[in-house]
């Protein structure tokens, strides 16, 4: 299934069971290190003539680091660039630089020229020719991966800025009542997790997260006393993750989603074990009262993502959603685990539950 396809497929689940944060800049960060962390290894074209120099250029690239494609000719070349826009080009051939950089386009690659010799005329001439960084063959691989690095980094940059610029009109990112990320967020991003967890073969687990009998709440508090209590839900819940790698987001009126990368099952259930209790052992604040909540879990782990399994988004999302109404069918309070394996999506009834010791 292609990406867009599950997107569609998460936001159709999303809007079947919707009902109706931090400051803003520090939610806009957040969102943006999701971005970064999702997006796939940046596609790089080399152009070397010296085909030497293009080999040990090659050799010092770690895996994974960028998504490589390797020419000699010139011509093929900026045949290849025009076909498919790559934002990462390095070369030793300053005449390849000038062409790319005359060519009109929406889009201008980052330039990393490579000097076969350490001469400040050979570096002049890349710069000049419109390079934006050079490096000399025989420089440290300390320096030439801090040089890549940065390349990487700008790159990155670009492409989070262009996609949200395209999206912004129908992409909200951030929930304005309790300031963690969206529902629309959420469902473009998720599938974006999955993806990268198979691509890398990492671990990866989501817990969804309904405050119990919110109905009630609304009838005791009113509806400016109930956002009260969503306003401080959201935050209380980031506050117990992994800065700058989990995340949360508000996917229905009184539901959330905690995203855990590089989290299997077992850190998953310390983790739910760790919010569900931060939820119910401490009061809320709505109309200067006290007021004690709690909040039914339902959690889908998985140890290591497989790579190509089709529509694993929607199976750990729907695997979390009906653990999640097994906890609120058997009391609330209460967390449902599930270590989804590559078997057929289980049946009503599965799963481990664990009731919750709120404080009374």
């Amino acid at each position: 299934m292609s990406p867009s396809a599950q997107t569609t497929l998460i936001q159709r689940i999303l809007d079947q069971r919707a009902q109706k944060p931090p400051s803003p800049d520090e939610g806009t960060t957040a969102t943006v290190r999701v971005m970064l962390r999702v997006l796939p290894p940046p596609k790089a074209l080399l152009i070397f003539e010296d085909r030497t120099l293009a080999a040990h250029t090659e050799r010092r690239i770690a895996p994974g680091v960028l998504d490589l494609e390797s020419v000699a000719d010139e011509g093929e070349a900026l045949r290849t660039f025009a076909a498919e826009f790559r934002p990462l080009v390095l070369t030793d051939n300053p005449e390849v630089v000038r062409k790319l950089r005359a060519r009109q386009g929406a889009r201008a690659p980052f330039i990393l020229y490579v000097t076969n010799v350490d001469d400040p005329v050979e570096r002049q001439s890349g710069l000049l020719a419109g390079a934006d960084d050079c490096v000399e063959r025989r420089v440290t691989n300390d320096e030439f991966n801090a040089r890549l690095s940065g390349a990487r980094r700008i790159a990155e940059l670009e492409a989070v800025l262009r996609i949200t610029m395209a999206e912004n009109r129908k992409l909200s990112a951030t929930d304005e009542l309790t300031r963690v990320a969206s529902r629309r967020f959420f469902a473009k991003h998720f599938p974006r997790e999955v993806a990268r967890a198979a691509r890398y073969g990492r671990s990866l687990s989501v817990v969804l997260c309904d405050i119990d009998h919110f109905k009630k709440l609304n009838e005791l508090l009113g509806h400016p006393g109930a956002d009260e209590i969503l306003k401080q839900f959201g935050p209380r819940m980031q506050g117990s993750l992994r800065s700058g790698l989990d995340w949360v987001a508000r996917i229905g009126g009184e539901e959330f989603a905690v995203v855990l990368p590089e989290t299997g099952y077992e850190g998953a259930l310390v983790l739910a074990r760790k919010l569900r209790d931060g939820i119910c052992n401490t009061p809320f604040k709505a109309d200067r009262k006290k007021v004690r909540v709690t909040a039914s879990f339902g959690l889908c782990g998985v140890d290591r993502v497989p790579a190509g399994a089709p529509r694993w988004a929607h199976r750990m999302l729907k695997t979390a959603d009906l653990a999640l109404y097994q906890s609120k069918n058997n009391g609330r309070n209460r967390i449902t685990a599930t270590d989804l394996k590559m078997t057929a999506p289980p049946p009503r009834g599965f799963g481990r539950g664990e009731e919750g010791t709120a404080s009374q």
